[in-house]
């Protein structure tokens, strides 16, 4: 998938990738095993943007074998709430670290896909239809279905932004192209947050329900009783992609299960697959001091997706870097092209030919 390649790009970088929370009864032994296993699930399904990463032998070993990938464990108290009513509740949580390099050194193994931590910048709309009213939910609703999707999205690391739905939203958006998931009005809508990604989940328990028609059949009326929302997504990049609907009475999970189908969809477009290919030069041709160079060499070598970084060559203010990858070249460049200090050089007028070594510039925006 080809995502848009404005200036404007914005991008996230998920520094909590190779971390996870899990809810825990105790600090026994037994349950802190189980919680620590669960972390490297949740871990390794956030680094690779899939949940069938999970069910790879290799992962299934490595999850058995949990305190190999383990830097650091902690527990803490969480205030939760049931209902506005409710008391506070301590929740006990225990969070763990695992090591990045070995979580990488992982995934070669196991020949899964690997999605940096530079990533796209998601701007959700969120629009609950209840009856004849529509509204369009942000991070202030009083509706649990942000909060929801907003936490849902950080567990699978999948940067989210909802719209602030102010003054400026209110005056601008009409609720009406965005039920309607009209392209052009959707990102006049979104410019103002300068996106990567633009998602419109639609909730209803009216008009998006099927029609069923008359029928004597007592199960078919409890069914329809029973799953009485429907969600269905698009997602805008360059083009539009459109989700399956479902129908529960259960909003939450239908968010849940979108958000999961949206993750896998834009993962796509930057997860680095394994390869043999997993070499690229790049120039960078405006490094004018030591100061610049060593700046360009720690971006590079703190980038998830590069094993190793290797001066080449130096002519000029040009420098010439040999990157060894833990996947393939066009995830690397495609991930690249979300970030603002080093970005591509390209020639409209010149032939383009596959074996030309790319050209950056540094601190350019």
């Amino acid at each position: 998938m080809t995502f848009l390649c404005s200036a404007a790009l914005h991008a996230v970088e998920v520094k909590d990738l190779y971390q996870a929370k899990v809810p825990v009864n105790s600090q026994a032994k037994a349950e802190r095993n189980r919680a620590l296993k669960q972390a490297l699930r949740s871990v390794i399904v956030k680094v690779s943007g899939q949940e069938a990463a999970v069910d790879n032998d290799v992962v299934k070993q490595a999850v058995a074998n949990h305190q190999q990938y383990l830097s650091q464990y902690t527990y803490e108290r969480l205030a939760a709430y049931s209902t506005k009513n409710d008391p506070v509740k301590n929740k006990l949580v225990l969070q763990a670290t695992f090591d990045e390099h070995k979580i990488n050194a992982l995934f070669q193994q196991a020949q899964l896909s690997l999605w940096g931590n530079l990533r796209p910048q998601v701007l959700l709309w969120l629009i609950e239809e209840q009856g004849l009213s529509r509204s369009i939910l942000s991070s202030s609703s009083r509706s649990p279905l942000p909060g929801i999707a907003t936490d849902y999205a950080r567990q699978r690391g999948l940067p989210v932004i909802m719209p602030l739905m102010d003054l400026t939203d209110a005056s601008q958006v009409r609720i009406s192209d965005i039920w309607g998931r009209f392209a052009e009005p959707v990102r006049a809508a979104s410019s103002r947050y300068y996106p990567e990604a633009i998602v419109v989940i639609r909730v209803s328990n009216s008009s998006l329900l099927p029609q069923i028609p008359q029928s004597d059949d007592e199960q078919d009326c409890i069914l329809c009783q029973e799953n009485n929302l429907v969600l269905d997504w698009s997602l805008l990049t360059d083009k539009q992609v459109f989700g399956q609907r479902r129908q529960s009475n259960n909003a939450g999970q239908l968010i849940e299960q979108a958000l999961a189908e949206i993750t896998q969809t834009i993962y796509q477009g930057y997860a680095q697959s394994p390869s043999m290919d997993n070499e690229l030069l790049l120039d960078v041709a405006n490094v004018d001091s030591l100061q610049t160079y060593m700046a360009v060499s720690q971006f590079l070598e703190k980038l998830s997706s590069v094993q190793s970084v290797r001066l080449v060559s130096a002519r000029g203010t040009n420098r010439r870097f040999s990157l060894s990858l833990l996947g393939g070249k066009q995830a690397l460049l495609a991930s690249l092209k979300l970030n603002k200090l080093l970005q591509q050089h390209i020639d409209p007028l010149a032939e383009v030919r596959p074996d030309d070594v790319p050209v950056f510039y540094w601190g350019k925006s």
